[in-house]
């Protein structure tokens, strides 16, 4: 039985010849000490993750974190990797300034034998490595506040530390990924070609987001108008996309960058919001358990604000609940489009898994409207 992460290339392999291609790689890569073993590692739905182990010659153990790259869904895995280095040697001299911990408040890339920062195996998929940051733990879930107020200092510091890279010079890894009105468009086209006759199935779901087609257009609009400031922007927020250190359960990193390109500040804090902010799984199955929390929402604001220090433009954080607005309804319409065209993008475990998420993240939009005014009065109170 082939799994699906081994046919991702198009070339059908079994479990054995799969092995054998990371066992090239690692065999390539600049690792310290020899390795003893390798096995899955995480959730990602995209990029296929593998922790390695080396054992030195004084009999200590070294881990790394070793990824195949997606290249169906980053089109130019060398552009991404262009991206995050610059990136990251960036951060790390705002790091060295700070007096921080280079090794463990940034992503480390650890190149190849031959000098490079990816390596791309004998059928073409592309491969790269980082050091394993020791000693912290990222959630899936926000199982406390104080762990996603933590996230909220993280990526607004985030923000703070590449507020005067200039974003323009990076590369676009997925073009218009945060466009909404393209994301709209997309839906639409997959909606008139129905190949897999779902759309019936999705009515309501058509409606309720159609009716929001002005609204979509509100960010870009500000943006070509001059409004808004273009940065450099994670593009995925998320709980999990943050290490929390195991000692002290502060905040100590960004991981996951592949998707860093010029964005928009507020949409950074709005696909943490809806990922966040919300009383349920992002694939729940029963409706009436997604509720979106205020309180969540208000201890969010209150961290990026404070990790942002100032970066921030006044019509950015006014924009913020937009952004909240913006990054749930674009996530909703992303699922049902994947849902609608067979689920080719987001990895699914069941059958109906990205038409539950694409519901959830409608339900929680729906709850937002509601609550509107609160949350605008929470970000002028933080302000």
């Amino acid at each position: 039985m082939v799994s699906r992460a081994e046919e991702r290339n198009g070339k059908h392999m079994t479990r054995e010849e799969y092995c054998s291609k990371i066992e090239e790689v690692i065999r390539c890569m600049a690792f310290q000490g020899d390795c003893v073993h390798y096995e899955r590692f995480g959730n990602g739905h995209i990029n296929d993750t593998f922790v390695v182990y080396t054992e030195q010659e004084n009999k200590s153990r070294v881990r790394y974190i070793l990824q195949r790259i997606n290249h169906q869904i980053f089109k130019k895995p060398e552009h991404l990797m262009e991206n995050i280095v610059g990136v990251t040697d960036f951060i790390k001299c705002k790091i060295v300034q700070e007096k921080g911990d280079v090794d463990r408040e940034t992503l480390n890339i650890v190149r190849t034998k031959l000098g490079n920062t990816y390596y791309v195996d004998s059928i073409g998929s592309y491969w790269r490595a980082y050091l394993f940051i020791e000693g912290a733990t990222s959630y899936e879930q926000v199982e406390k506040p104080e762990d996603f107020y933590q996230s909220a200092v993280a990526f607004g510091h985030f923000q703070k530390l590449l507020s005067d890279y200039q974003a323009h010079t990076l590369y676009e890894t997925i073009m218009d990924f945060h466009n909404t009105p393209v994301r709209l468009a997309n839906l639409k086209r997959a909606v008139t070609e129905d190949v897999y006759g779902r759309v019936r199935k999705v009515i309501s779901e058509l409606d309720f987001i159609y009716k929001q087609e002005e609204f979509t257009h509100v960010l870009m609009n500000l943006y070509k108008d001059g409004k808004l400031p273009l940065r450099v922007t994670h593009n995925d927020t998320k709980l999990n996309n943050i290490m929390i250190d195991n000692k002290s359960g502060k905040a100590i990193c960004v991981i996951d960058l592949d998707t860093v390109m010029p964005g928009f500040s507020v949409n950074d804090f709005g696909d943490a919001i809806r990922f966040g902010a919300t009383t349920a799984a992002e694939d729940e199955i029963k409706l009436n358990k997604v509720n979106f929390r205020i309180d969540l929402f208000e201890l969010y604001t209150r961290g990026f604000l404070e990790g942002c220090d100032g970066s921030l433009t006044e019509i950015e954080k006014r924009l913020l609940p937009i952004g909240a607005k913006m990054m749930t309804l674009e996530c909703g319409i992303r699922f049902l489009t994947d849902y609608l065209q067979g689920d080719t993008y987001f990895r699914i475990n069941r059958e109906g898994q990205n038409l539950d998420r694409a519901r959830t993240q409608l339900k929680l939009v729906s709850e937002m409207e509601k609550q509107w005014d609160e949350m605008k009065n929470i970000v002028i109170k933080y302000c």
